[in-house]
């Protein structure tokens, strides 16, 4: 029946096409309207549920971002190094995707460079440490970090051992120093400055605006390696670290 059709039913008052209006028009937006609320993880009882789930691709996996080229790569180095200096490997993969996604040619705004994203003083004094000539290639790049990693854990000796990673990882982020402004901090509040939650909630005092706070804890009323501009990036920074290490080690342990 047409729209010419339809109105003559209207116009001579039958109910029955009033009825078969409303029925047809039902049909005609049935077919263009969005149908919301279906869901095929709730039919659990049809035989044919199997078929219908297989013509849809699989949730990606969290693991999915991981450059597993460059991991097939460079797994074995980080291994290598790794049981060399007493770190956990998952670890370093964890940092590497936080620091360079597995990109070896990554060059941060500040010059770090590498998988590791070592910063360009730091290549220079850990190069002449490790007897290498330079800290860039993947290999020598994996080295130094991880190498560079262990000596600040060192720093954090009796420790417990997510709060001495957590703060190694830290001071990897913004230099060791930042961290012991951040504990001493810590203590002025009253707080363990061993802990990680500790100094995690220090962290943002250290910027400027804190300057009165700086002054009751410093004579020269300013933390000894200065204001820390974003804190909150080295906070995210390890609890990103921490969840893919988490993550990981349930994958490839």
């Amino acid at each position: 029946m047409n729209i010419v059709e339809k109105g003559k039913w209207l116009q001579r008052g039958s109910l029955f096409g009033v009825i078969l209006l409303v029925f047809s028009s039902l049909i005609f937006q049935g077919c263009s309207q969005q149908i919301t609320g279906a869901s095929f993880v709730q039919k659990t009882n049809s035989p044919n549920d199997a078929l219908i789930e297989g013509a849809f691709p699989e949730q990606p996996s969290p693991f999915a971002s991981m450059n597993t080229a460059g991991l097939d790569r460079y797994l074995p180095l980080v291994k290598k190094y790794a049981q060399e200096y007493g770190i956990d490997w998952v670890l370093i993969l964890a940092m590497m995707k936080q620091e360079s996604r597995f990109n070896h040619e990554a060059v941060s705004y500040k010059g770090a460079y590498g998988l590791m994203q070592i910063m360009p003083v730091t290549q220079i004094e850990l190069a002449e440490k490790l007897g290498v000539e330079e800290t860039i290639t993947p290999r020598n790049n994996i080295k130094a970090g991880i190498y560079h990693l262990k000596s600040l854990y060192a720093m954090f000796e009796n420790i417990q051992e997510e709060d001495r990673t957590c703060l190694s990882l830290a001071a990897y982020n913004a230099g060791l120093g930042r961290v012991l402004d951040a504990q001493k901090i810590a203590s002025y509040m009253g707080n363990d400055p061993h802990r990680w939650s500790s100094v995690r909630e220090a962290f943002p005092f250290l910027t400027k605006k804190n300057y009165t706070l700086h002054s009751r804890i410093w004579s020269d009323g300013c933390p000894p390696s200065g204001y820390f501009r974003n804190p909150r990036q080295t906070v995210e920074y390890v609890d990103n670290i921490m969840i893919s290490y988490d993550r990981y080690s349930l994958s490839l342990k």
